[in-house]
C-alpha cells in the first residue's frame, strides 16, 4: 500500500502539472479552430454539410491540393538530398568553423517566413543576381524557398542522429571489403531511416502548411492550402470553404505528427546506444565537402543579395531606403516608424516567450515521464501530440477563429493587445517542448528514485535530478521561442492592430504596394528582423543544443 502511494503522489504532481497548459490549449487554440470550423460547418446552430461536395468539387481546389501536395513533396525530396551531405560534414567530420557553418545553416529556419518571401523576390526580380532565369513570381521560386527554409530540419536532425552511430559496425563491415557506398546503403542508411522519416515528415508537414513565403512569391497564382484559407477568409468571406480545408489541413496534419511521432521515438532509442566521434576529413570526403559548400552557398546568397539591393537604387549605393523606414510618411504602408514596429514586435516577443517558456516547461515534463502502464503511455504521447498541432494548423484558422470565438465575456478579447503575444506564444510552444522534452528523457529515473528515498518530496527530488542539465537547454528554448515570436506573421496579421504593426506586418505592407521606395524600404526592414533574428539565434547555438533536430 505504501509502495502504491509513493507511486501515485508523483503522478498526480506530474497530472496537475498538466491542468494549465491544457486549459490554455483548449481555450486559445481548440475553441478558435473548433469556432472556425463551426462557422463554416454548423451555421445558425445546425449541420450543414451540403457544401462539403462543393467545395470538393471546384476546380480550383483540386489544383490547390495538387498544387500543395505536389510541392511539399518535391520541396521534401530535394531538402533531404542537399540536407545529407551537409549533415556528414556538419556533424561527423571536425574542422575550423564548423560552429559557425551550423548556425548559418540553422539561421534559414527561424527567420520570418515574409523576410524569406523578399529575400527570394530579390534574388530572382529582374535586377536580382538571378533575375536571368526568369523565376520571379514562379512555382520555383516557391520551391527554393522552401528548401532554403527546411534544411536546417534535415541538418539536426539526421546529422543529431548520424553523430551518435557507433563507427565499429561501419567500420566492421568496410574491413569485410565493403565499399564506401556499400557500407553507406548497408550500415549506415537502416541507422538513420528513423531520422529520415522524422525528418522528411516534418519537412512536408511545413511545406505544405507554409503561409508567408507563398503569399508573398505566388501571389494570387500560386495557392497552397494556407493561402487558399485566408484567400476564402478575407477577400471572399467564405466560411465554408475555409472551413473545409481547414478540416482536411487537420486531419493531414494528424497523421503527419503521429508518423513524426513513431520516428522520433525510435531515433531517441538509437541515439541513446553509442556516441561517435568527428574526425578531421580525408580525400575520400572532398566530394561531399563540396556538395555542403554548394549548400552553405545556396543559403547565404539570398542572404547577401537581401542586403546588397537594400543598399541599392537607381543611382548606386545609398542608406536612404533605412532612413525612409524612420519617417511614417515616406509611404502610405507605413502607419508607424520601423523603431515603434521594432519596440512593437520586441514587446509582444518577450510577452510571447515567457508564456511558451513556462507553458512549455510543463508540457515537457509531463510528456517525457515513462509510465509502465500501457493506457498511461499512450495519454502521455497524446499529450505530446496534442502540442505540436499548432505548428502545422493554419495560422489563418487560428487568427480569424481568435476574432471570431474571443469576442464575449468572459473572454472578450477582440481588441485586447494579449491576443498577439497568445497567438505566437501557440507557435513557440512546441519549438520549447521539443527542445526540453529529450533533455529530460535523458535523465536517468533512478535519480528521482533515489532522491525520494532519501526523504525528498516529489518536486524536490524532480527537481535535483532533472534542475542541473535544464539550465542551457532552458536558454536555448528561450531563444527559439523569442525568435519564432519575432517572425511570426500569420495569425499576427489578422490580429495586430492598425496602430501597432510588428515589422513581419509592415514589411508584408510595404510589398505589397507598387513602387521602388516601397520595395527599398521592406528590404532595408527585411535586413534589420534579419539581423536581430540572426543574433539572438548565433547566442542559441553557442549553447549547442540540438533543438530543432529534436522535433
Amino acid at each position: 500500500m505504501g509502495r502504491h502511494r509513493d507511486r501515485l503522489i508523483p503522478a498526480l504532481g506530474v497530472g496537475a502539472l498538466a491542468l494549465v497548459p491544457l486549459l490554455f490549449l483548449a481555450v486559445f487554440f481548440v475553441l478558435p479552430v473548433g469556432g472556425m470550423l463551426a462557422r463554416g460547418l454548423y451555421p445558425d446552430g445546425a449541420w450543414d454539410l451540403s457544401g462539403v461536395g462543393e467545395v470538393l468539387g471546384r476546380a480550383r481546389t483540386a489544383r490547390v491540393l495538387l498544387f500543395t501536395i505536389g510541392m511539399a513533396s518535391l520541396g521534401t525530396v530535394l531538402t533531404v538530398l542537399l540536407g545529407l551531405p551537409l549533415a556528414f560534414v556538419l556533424y561527423r567530420l571536425t574542422f575550423p568553423g564548423r560552429g559557425v557553418l551550423r548556425a548559418v545553416v540553422v539561421m534559414p529556419f527561424v527567420l520570418p517566413t515574409v523576410v524569406v518571401g523578399v529575400m527570394f523576390r530579390a534574388l530572382l526580380s529582374s535586377g536580382g543576381p538571378l533575375g536571368l532565369l526568369g523565376w520571379d513570381r514562379h512555382w520555383m521560386a516557391i520551391l527554393l524557398a522552401f528548401v532554403f527554409f527546411n534544411l536546417a530540419v534535415v541538418v539536426r536532425t539526421v546529422g543529431g542522429m548520424w553523430e551518435g552511430l557507433d563507427r565499429r559496425a561501419e567500420d566492421a563491415a568496410a574491413a569485410l571489403g565493403a565499399t564506401p557506398g556499400q557500407v553507406f546503403r548497408t550500415v549506415t542508411l537502416p541507422a538513420l531511416a528513423p531520422s529520415l522519416i522524422s525528418a522528411a515528415t516534418l519537412v512536408f508537414l511545413f511545406c505544405s502548411t507554409a503561409f508567408g513565403v507563398v503569399l508573398t512569391l505566388g501571389g494570387l497564382r500560386y495557392g497552397t492550402i494556407e493561402s487558399e484559407i485566408y484567400l476564402l477568409t478575407t477577400e471572399f468571406l467564405d466560411l465554408q470553404g475555409a472551413a473545409v480545408l481547414s478540416l482536411i489541413q487537420l486531419v493531414a496534419v494528424v497523421a503527419m505528427l503521429a508518423l513524426a511521432a513513431r520516428g522520433r521515438a525510435r531515433t531517441e532509442q538509437s541515439v541513446s546506444r553509442a556516441r561517435g566521434a568527428a574526425r578531421p576529413p580525408r580525400r575520400a570526403d572532398w566530394p561531399l565537402l563540396a556538395a555542403a559548400g554548394a549548400v552553405v552557398g545556396f543559403i547565404l546568397l539570398p542572404v547577401l543579395t537581401l542586403a546588397w539591393r537594400s543598399l541599392r537604387d537607381g543611382s548606386g549605393w545609398t542608406l536612404d531606403h533605412y532612413r525612409l523606414l524612420a519617417d511614417p510618411g515616406a509611404s502610405p504602408a507605413l502607419r508607424v516608424s520601423i523603431l515603434e514596429a521594432v519596440q512593437n514586435s520586441l514587446r509582444t516577443a518577450v510577452d510571447a516567450t515567457v508564456l511558451a517558456v513556462v507553458l512549455g516547461l510543463c508540457v515537457a515534463v509531463v510528456v517525457s515521464r515513462r509510465p509502465r502502464a500501457s493506457g498511461a503511455r499512450r495519454v502521455v504521447s497524446a499529450l505530446d501530440g496534442a502540442f505540436m498541432l499548432p505548428l502545422g494548423i493554419s495560422a489563418v484558422t487560428v487568427g480569424f477563429g481568435f476574432l471570431i470565438t474571443l469576442d464575449r465575456p468572459p473572454l472578450d478579447l477582440r481588441s485586447s493587445a494579449v491576443l498577439v503575444p497568445i497567438a505566437q506564444a501557440l507557435v513557440a510552444l512546441p519549438l520549447v517542448v521539443r527542445t526540453l522534452t529529450p533533455v529530460l528523457r535523458s535523465v536517468d529515473p533512478r535519480l528521482r528514485q533515489a532522491a525520494a528515498a532519501l526523504g525528498a518530496g516529489p518536486l524536490r527530488a524532480a527537481w535535483t535530478a532533472e534542475g542541473p542539465v535544464l539550465g542551457r537547454p532552458l536558454l536555448a528554448a528561450t531563444g527559439f521561442a523569442f525568435a519564432v515570436s519575432l517572425g511570426e506573421f500569420g495569425a499576427t496579421s489578422f490580429l495586430a492592430r492598425p496602430d501597432r504593426p510588428t515589422v513581419p506586418v509592415v514589411i508584408y505592407q510595404l510589398i505589397s504596394r507598387p513602387g521602388v521606395d516601397n520595395l527599398g524600404m521592406a528590404l532595408a526592414a527585411s535586413v534589420l528582423l534579419s539581423l536581430l533574428t540572426v543574433t539572438v539565434m548565433g547566442l542559441v547555438e553557442r549553447l549547442r543544443v540540438g533543438s530543432v533536430g529534436t522535433f
